[in-house]
């Protein structure tokens, strides 16, 4: 099969020509065609099988025989969960459009919103945007749908981790009811399927992938190691093995910085990338390590959602994820189009749960490799696959004061009782076991069941 088959004009088919494209991917030759048609689509699909193409090439064809969008107006809006991935999308549509008398745009937060606005002003064929920016253009009057045709979600299932649900459907509330959906996730879950519910209308389901599956090509290998040794680890690993383009990936932002350093006083340049980082920090990060300034791009997995690294490499889990189909994710950044990767994760002994979740999920015991002068002191246990499923770790509900690209969660993990409450709590707890002669008194056990059955 080829591109020409699929309905797309000559203009488009010229742009994809010069990209060295001639034949679609599995997604792109099932996608293509529902959308033309102007079927609503839910796609489940892999990270770097082609899928961005699959949505962009159909709508520019359906956009290319229309009226162009007036003042403030949209025709298409694409809604994505990350500044970087939005970026990414709206090259695409620049790319494959730039034969097409289109004007596109990408909005989003952590830069400056009148440049944004002025783009507006003019109306806009194809919008490109994460939603907080989104809902505050839309508040300042900025942006309108009444003419809008076509409505994409992209990475729908990470717009639902990262707490997005609530201005998904806040922005949807502005929408034509009459419309075209298209919804692209990694995956069909549970929570996807209770969104789509509300916005799709007898859509097209199309799968190219098994669901929770790694790629074949990816060589996975763990590292046991003690938690201190790790960024030691991490320094020989890429100096024995002369890695030259790494994305490693921690569980957090503070995390990620402390790591760039330590790696920078290794001798291997480093940078961070994640949520807290200014968007000219982020997208000066990226080009560093794309055109190989920079050896190791430190990420969190936010920051990482949407990045197109050609032919990267090499994929270190500096941490386990919490969320086990994460861990698919981050993997899939590497053995792109048919190529070979590497996804090596250094294990300490507290995250064998995450481990064994991660195995259970890919049905697949993961090779251990043991690294001279870092055997670890806390054992990592042998790895047995159980045939009962992972048990996931429950979303935290979502916060609404949050920024694009941040998982709402990171806002609100880690805090304590101040030291006035435990103080209190424990005068209580004294109180409480004493009679007023000062003996103390026998408590009676509560919660007894519970406690025998968690245990």
């Amino acid at each position: 099969m080829t591109f020409d088959t699929l309905g797309l004009s000559d203009p488009i088919l010229k742009a994809v020509t010069e990209q060295g494209y001639d034949a679609p991917s599995p997604i792109q030759a099932k996608a293509i065609p529902a959308v033309i048609s102007g079927k609503d689509v839910m796609a489940a699909a892999r990270t770097g099988t082609g899928k961005t193409a699959g949505f962009t090439l159909p709508i520019l064809q359906r956009l290319s025989g229309g009226e162009r969008a007036h003042g403030t107006q949209v025709r298409v809006l694409i809604l994505t969960p990350t500044r970087e991935l939005a970026a990414q999308v709206g090259s695409s549509v620049a790319t494959y459009g730039k034969n097409l008398p289109l004007r596109s745009a990408v909005v989003f937060g952590g830069v400056k919103i009148n440049p944004q606005m002025m783009k507006l002003r003019k109306g806009v064929d194809v919008l490109v945007a994460t939603p907080g920016r989104l809902l505050d253009l839309y508040g300042q009057n900025a942006v309108r749908f009444k003419h809008l045709e076509i409505l994409v979600l992209d990475e729908a299932d990470r717009m639902l981790d990262m707490g997005f649900i609530h201005d998904i459907r806040k922005i949807v509330s502005h929408l034509p009811a009459k419309r075209q959906t298209l919804m692209f996730s990694a995956t069909f879950s549970d929570e996807f399927r209770r969104l789509a519910r509300g916005l799709v209308n007898n859509p097209v389901e199309i799968s190219v992938s098994a669901p929770n599956t790694t790629v074949e090509t990816v060589e996975q290998w763990i590292c046991p190691v003690d938690k201190k040794r790790k960024s030691a680890l991490l320094a020989q690993l890429i100096h024995d093995n002369g890695w030259e383009q790494v994305l490693v990936f921690t569980k957090t932002k503070h995390g990620a910085n402390r790591l760039a350093r330590q790696l920078e006083k290794a001798g291997i340049q480093a940078d961070a990338i994640h949520g807290n980082k200014s968007q000219g920090a982020r997208t000066r990060a990226l080009a560093g390590f794309k055109k190989g300034a920079t050896r190791i791009l430190v990420a969190t997995d936010i920051a990482a959602r949407g990045l197109d690294i050609d032919q990267l490499p090499h994929v270190v889990n500096f941490d386990l994820p919490h969320v086990p189909e994460d861990y698919v994710h981050r993997i899939g950044r590497t053995a792109r189009a048919g190529a070979s990767g590497e996804a090596v994760s250094l294990v300490s002994a507290d995250e064998f749960k995450q481990l064994r979740d991660i195995e259970r999920l890919i049905n697949q015991v993961i090779d251990r490799r043991v690294i001279d002068d870092f055997e670890p002191v806390h054992d990592l246990p042998e790895s047995i696959l159980a045939s009962r499923p992972a048990r996931h770790n429950k979303q935290k509900r979502s916060r609404t004061d949050h920024s694009d690209g941040q998982r709402s969660g990171e806002n609100a993990r880690g805090h304590k009782p101040s030291g006035k409450n435990k103080k209190h709590r424990g005068d209580r707890n004294r109180s409480n076991n004493t009679t007023s002669s000062g003996q103390s008194k026998t408590r009676r056990p509560r919660n007894r069941n519970r406690v025998a059955k968690a245990s």
